[in-house]
């Protein structure tokens, strides 16, 4: 997650405004706003992948994955015009299955997300694996799979959410495995995930 845009306390009414009227694209902690950085190759290459994987494995069903510029919202109903508490967040992935809830009529701000999955990167892996799940957990009962990948290794992890609501954790970081999300019966090939991908090696 990047600095704040400024060092002030937003209304989630007056972050949604903002948010609406800008070229940019923020997301919103506690009266915080944060600007979104730029994506690295690697980033748009493995979310447009992500997106057709599921966009072809979910084609007729009732579920169905939603870009990144779809938010969600973590955190309790905001009362007009004062409240600052909650998360608003912009997946680089959501998978909604059956009627999408919205915060408002605009149809910007998801309520029932099914899945989330996050491309990491250096500035926001701490708060995607920390604080992001951890709110997500709390305010989003629909969730039932949170999806961590990796972009500078072949590396995809999955936390599922059991019947009891623990969370139990997977993982595939072969180029030759995959990793199935049960909940929508898809499974994610790593080779797919990451076409067009390259990643570095370290020399001896």
């Amino acid at each position: 997650m990047a600095l704040p845009k400024e060092m002030l306390l937003y209304t989630v009414d007056e972050y949604l405004a903002l948010e609406r009227s800008s070229d940019e694209r923020h997301e919103y902690l506690d009266g915080h706003v944060f600007a979104m950085a730029g994506e690295s190759l690697e980033h748009g290459d493995i979310t447009v992948n992500l997106v057709a994987e599921l966009r072809a494995q979910l084609k007729g069903h009732p579920c169905r994955p939603l870009t990144k510029d779809t938010k969600v919202r973590s955190g309790p109903e905001p009362k007009p015009l004062q409240n600052k508490k909650g998360l608003y967040s912009l997946p680089d992935l959501v998978v909604v299955c059956g009627t999408p809830i919205w915060h408002d009529h605009h149809k910007d701000v998801l309520l029932n997300p099914r899945i989330i999955i996050e491309v990491l990167s250096p500035t926001t892996e701490e708060f995607d694996r920390g604080e992001k799940f951890q709110r997500y957990q709390t305010w989003n009962p629909t969730l039932t799979d949170y999806v961590l990948v990796s972009q500078d290794q072949p590396l995809i992890e999955h936390f599922a959410r059991l019947e009891n609501g623990e969370w139990r954790y997977s993982r595939a970081n072969e180029l030759s495995g995959s990793l199935p999300i049960a909940s929508i019966n898809c499974t994610l090939s790593l080779s797919e995930v990451y076409d067009r991908v390259s990643f570095q090696t370290e020399e001896l």
